[in-house]
């Protein structure tokens, strides 16, 4: 059969486009286990901030069926494949004909290390430039905070986050946390406002360590997607200032206590391989690898 791919922007706005779309997704993570679009490409092809492009083949007849589904924008390209149709060259074709529609630096994500990624990257003059582990703890172990920080933490308490008041010394202490993060530094009220409307998001589960005068000084946030018994340290962070007192630590033990209480009998989480302080600190309590997703860019 002689088949043709060819690559249009669907429109979101139409749900039987849209489930089109995101159908080549879901067949993917069915498949692979993971999803190929992070949160931050949905949020952001969702948003319009980027754009979602999907591969379609025509054949003879015209019979016309998504196979292919990407992102594109601000110098990022994010590109699955239906599984089905894997190993017949579609891939190539894609990024051949994607590339040229992004100017500038490109960096595309391989969630899960895929080696069809692999080999297209060097087809395409990708270099890989960052290692994201995802580890995972499982049973989530029956120990609260209680007796497991030094006397250096006790000083300092936690609780939940109050959006009235927290938001903008929140986003303050994660832009100092994460100052040479490419995304999770750049986190704007904007940014924050939009997890804060995700179906998954609950204000207990957004943990705050303050000193005594009420300051924040390091925060857990959890993420717990409805009906799931899997919880996830979304992102955890400590000021500088605070180094070397234990507070991450207390902080990922106050986490995995209320993952517990929450019903979640497992806990996942994302960071840097570079990261060895953090990795060490991980998996000390129990964490184990996971996933790895590598990070490609092109000049």
């Amino acid at each position: 059969m002689s088949d043709s791919l060819r690559l249009s922007v669907p429109d979101l706005s139409s749900s039987e486009e849209a489930a089109e779309f995101y159908r080549v997704a879901d067949a993917a993570r069915d498949v692979d286990g993971y999803d190929p679009f992070n949160e931050q490409s949905r949020l952001d092809v969702a948003s319009g901030r980027r754009t979602p492009v999907v591969a379609t083949v025509w054949s003879l007849d015209e019979h016309a069926r998504a196979i292919g589904a990407a992102i594109i924008g601000h110098g990022e390209l994010d590109l699955v494949i239906d599984p089905i149709f894997r190993g017949k060259g579609f891939g190539g074709v894609a990024v051949s004909g994607l590339l040229p529609t992004i100017q500038g630096e490109v960096a595309a994500w391989s969630h899960g290390d895929h080696p069809a990624a692999r080999i297209l990257a060097t087809r395409h003059g990708f270099e890989a430039v960052r290692t994201l582990l995802q580890l995972r703890l499982s049973p989530i172990p029956d120990a609260g905070v209680s007796g497991s920080s030094d006397a250096s933490t006790r000083s300092a308490t936690i609780d939940a986050f109050d959006s009235s008041t927290d938001a903008a010394e929140w986003v303050a202490l994660n832009a100092r946390v994460f100052a040479g993060h490419p995304e999770q530094g750049t986190i704007t009220g904007n940014d924050l406002r939009e997890r804060m409307a995700e179906s998954w998001f609950h204000a207990g589960d957004f943990l705050i360590a303050r000193e005594a005068s009420g300051t924040m000084i390091g925060y857990n946030w959890l993420k717990i997607e409805p009906g799931a018994d899997e919880g996830e340290i979304y992102v955890i962070g400590v000021d500088a200032s605070q180094a070397g007192r234990g507070l991450g630590r207390t902080l990922m033990r106050a986490g995995l206590e209320r993952l517990r209480e929450r019903g979640c009998s497992a806990a996942t989480l994302y960071v840097e391989a570079d990261n060895i302080a953090a990795v060490h600190l991980y998996r000390s309590l129990g964490f184990a690898d996971r996933t790895v997703d590598v990070q490609y860019r092109r000049p």
